[in-house]
């Protein structure tokens, strides 16, 4: 099995993995990233402030022989008239 590591990439910069996962094939590449982007997607989006501007974040996954994959997520938070019909904000 080939150790994979999987970093954290967004506006703010890369956060690097520097201890990896030990797997299998690509296809567990595949779902270890796509568990990791939606991890980060849900902080993400809880977080964000609505601004309407497209956000962007990626997991770049690695291994000893170099780029592997990259699975990118993004999103924008847009906020509309939110005003219930009471009045109530």
């Amino acid at each position: 099995m080939a150790r994979y590591y999987f970093d954290l990439c967004d506006q703010h910069g890369a956060a690097l993995d520097e201890e990896g996962l030990e797997l299998s094939n690509v296809r567990a590449v595949q779902a270890e990233a796509a568990k990791s982007v939606g991890d980060m997607a849900r902080e993400a989006i809880a977080s964000a402030p609505a601004t309407g501007r497209p956000q962007r974040m990626a997991i770049e996954v690695r291994n000893a022989g170099g780029p592997v994959m990259q699975v990118t997520f993004s999103f924008a938070i847009e906020t509309f008239n939110t005003r219930t019909p009471s009045g109530d904000h």
